[in-house]
């Protein structure tokens, strides 16, 4: 049966008078008539804003009309209202938001309470600005030692470089329309996580930084240089690329040859480690030796000053003397010539244990100056008790005494003479 035809949707007697029945979803009687479903439509809309129909013609008058037109227009604007209350959005904080008219780049919006045009119109994007995310390159999920963190050298080595970058994106509105418009590899992963975009970055950067060293510079030298130059690298070249996004730090986990060769390379570490710890241990000998011998030179050196300016002085006296002796000599010789005899005596006699006895004089007087010698004899008995106790002498310490024994013995021979 068509929709067309008058029987489609009454019941099966083709009886109208008493207007349309409306019919119960699930009654067996049939689907229901569109226009019945219209009419009474208009009906329930123009009950629902106070008006009623005539009752007896069964179709809406005038009035009715009106009244369903303007509630109508009220269903309308109330959609209309909807529509436009879902243009409001949040931005939380650490976020901002990124308007688009038509798909293009229009505004960046900071945190809080936020209306735009309603779809298709205007769409935005929340962009967190704050989080900081990070990429390992060389160990992810477990597993270390991937192929990305291979490295060349410039003597042609082969490093394994294990390292981890933080990003996050760039604050203030250029970042984040950078970050949604800037670039194609960005705007393919901001649904997701843009690591990939890092990582590529991370990659080329470490492989360019590290194929410009040697192999004993990236793995004994100064790291933190290495990622200084690294997250520099980095930056350049995501801003080359307008991603939006900012590389906080880098750090490097690890640095060391491939496992082909780690015994070999553990085994020349080990040389190198004993090769520094024997330069130092010869320094250290040559730190404690040259100044102990630089410090007995300058004591020689003082030794032998001090010295000459004794021999000199001491010449210079036994010159004054001697002349002074020759002047009181031309005046008086017998009397000074006595006289130095005695001088000479006296000074012999105080340094020997000896006794002299005058047997050729007329007194018959014997002098024996015991308390004298007993004084000498405990003296030269203390004297040998310090010497045995005492440390051994150096050689130079030695060879002064010595020296000074000879100047007095030559000064006592002066004397006598």
């Amino acid at each position: 049966m068509s929709m067309n035809e008058p029987q489609w949707g009454r019941n099966a007697s083709g009886n109208n008078s008493e207007g349309p029945r409306p019919r119960r979803p699930g009654s067996g009687e049939g689907p229901p008539d569109l226009d019945e479903l219209w009419r009474d439509f208009n009906q329930r809309l123009t009950r629902l804003f106070g008006g009623g129909g005539d009752g007896a013609g069964g179709g809406p008058s005038q009035r009715d009309s009106r009244q369903a037109g303007i509630g109508v227009v009220v269903v309308l604007a109330a959609v209309f209202l909807i529509w436009m209350c879902t243009g409001i959005y949040t931005v939380q904080e650490g976020q901002v938001g990124v308007v688009s008219t038509f798909g293009r780049y229009d505004s960046t919006t900071p945190p809080g309470l936020r209306w735009r045009a309603p779809w298709p119109i205007q769409a935005h994007e929340i962009v967190d600005v704050f989080t900081q995310r990070k990429v390992d390159i060389g160990m992810r999920g477990g597993q270390d030692r991937l192929k990305e963190a291979l490295m060349l050298t410039d003597d042609e080595n082969i490093v394994d470089m294990q390292f981890e970058v933080q990003y996050r994106v760039k604050e203030g509105p250029e970042g984040a329309r950078d970050y949604i418009y800037g670039s194609r590899f960005t705007r393919d992963a901001r649904d997701g996580d843009p690591s990939h975009v890092v990582l590529q970055a991370a990659e080329s950067s470490m492989r360019e930084v590290v194929g410009r060293r040697k192999m004993d510079e990236v793995l004994f030298g100064s790291r933190q240089q290495i990622a200084d130059e690294v997250r520099t690298g980095m930056q350049a070249m995501l801003d080359r690329y307008s991603t939006g996004l900012l590389i906080s730090a880098v750090a490097i986990q690890n640095a060391q040859p491939p496992d082909q060769v780690q015994a070999a390379f553990d085994d020349a570490s080990k040389a190198v480690q004993d090769k520094e710890r024997q330069i130092n241990e010869g320094q250290a000998y040559a730190n404690d030796v040259v100044p102990r011998a630089r410090g007995n030179a300058a004591r020689l050196l003082q030794e032998a000053d001090g010295y000459r300016v004794k021999v000199v002085e001491t010449a210079e006296g036994d010159a004054s003397r001697f002349r002074q002796v020759l002047t009181e000599y031309s005046k008086a010789p017998a009397v000074t010539r006595e006289r130095m005899y005695i001088d000479t005596m006296q000074q012999i006699f105080s340094s020997t244990t000896k006794l002299l006895v005058d047997t050729h004089g007329s007194s018959q007087l014997l002098y024996l100056p015991l308390d004298h010698l007993l004084q000498q004899g405990a003296a030269e008995a203390a004297q040998h008790a310090a010497a045995a106790a005492a440390p051994p002498v150096s050689p130079a310490d030695a060879a002064a005494a010595a020296d000074r024994n000879r100047d007095a013995a030559r000064s006592r021979e002066r004397e006598g003479r």
